[in-house]
């Protein structure tokens, strides 16, 4: 008997914030799971979703298939928290990022980062785009800095996925159009990148920055940037001050320790290992049979096919811990 296979479609970070009260019956006080548990989304080949919760201590056994990556599907966007994600009925390659040219070009959210420059969109994308927006300014392991927006319904999540190490909120828009201005803006004036790329991610937690320093990189260009947002001349959106709460399970993944990067490719053959912290979508884990920790950057599995399956095992590279 074969292993089932799935398609993997990312780490998501869907739980609550840390010490927020949401789902829990009335007096029960705040959760306890501190941002709670990631997962990693599969799709079976039925196209029914599987959810595999990627805890500290759980281990992920898997095998990578053949065949590259393929096409996710798209999204149909109705409403701030109403859309549907449409898979794609060729089961096509993917050779736009994760999906297929069709799906791609027919992606409601393709069409967000134009809606600011007056490009037009559906109106259930519109709905979506005209809710409460916040911006925000993100540190990661290595000092490298971000500007972002997040809707108000994932202002917490957003940054969880991303993995930021510290994050402070800088505004709160009234619309998705008036927090995309204030983002390129910054973008302009105050030098700041809106992307970091997933593998200079994973590459910092290997050996990350004492938090004290990434705390006072992020408390001085946030600052920077509501100085800047004050003389914006641009209505419709409030300067805020308000630190994100890093999810728990990420902390030991921000915390300086002795780790090497993940030698293996991910892009094929077998894997296994134990997580003990995931920041974003990157894993810090232990292979069986050593004793040191590695970064993985579970990222790369997006859109590939995997085989799960506890006998599946990562090599062990022949690798010394540092001596000091």
């Amino acid at each position: 008997m074969t292993d089932t296979r799935y398609l993997v479609h990312g780490v998501f970070w869907d739980g609550a914030p840390p010490g927020s009260t949401a789902g829990r019956p009335p007096g029960a006080g705040p959760a306890d799971r501190d941002g709670g548990t990631p997962v990693m989304r599969l799709q079976e080949p039925s196209g029914r979703f599987r959810e595999l919760e990627l805890d500290a201590g759980s281990r992920l056994g898997f095998r990578v298939a053949a065949g590259g990556k393929s096409c996710l599907g798209h999204h149909k966007v109705h409403g701030p928290a109403d859309r549907d994600h449409v898979l794609c009925q060729a089961k096509a390659p993917a050779v736009r990022g994760t999906q297929c040219e069709r799906c791609f070009v027919v992606d409601d959210f393709r069409l967000i980062h134009d809606f600011h420059r007056g490009g037009g969109v559906p109106q259930g994308l519109r709905a979506y785009l005209m809710q409460q927006h916040w911006l925000y300014v993100a540190t990661f392991a290595n000092g490298a800095i971000k500007v972002g927006t997040a809707s108000n319904l994932r202002k917490w999540n957003r940054l969880a996925e991303q993995g930021a190490v510290v994050a402070r909120y800088v505004a709160r828009a009234d619309d998705g159009r008036v927090v995309r201005i204030l983002e390129d803006m910054l973008t302009r004036d105050a030098g700041l990148p809106q992307q970091v790329r997933s593998a200079a991610k994973a590459a910092a937690l290997v050996a990350p920055a004492p938090a004290v320093e990434l705390d006072a990189v992020n408390r001085q260009f946030a600052g920077d940037a509501r100085a800047l947002l004050v003389r914006a001349g641009v209505g419709g959106f409030d300067v805020v001050d308000e630190r994100w709460s890093r999810p728990g399970l990420a902390d030991r993944a921000c915390t300086p320790a002795a780790r090497h990067a993940y030698p293996n490719d991910l892009g094929a053959g077998a894997h296994g290992f134990r997580i003990a912290a995931v920041s974003g979508s990157i894993a810090v884990a232990a292979l069986d049979g050593a004793d040191m920790e590695f970064v993985v950057n579970l990222g790369q599995l997006k859109a590939r096919t995997v085989e799960l399956g506890d006998h599946h095992s990562s090599e062990v590279p022949a690798v010394q811990e540092s001596l000091f």
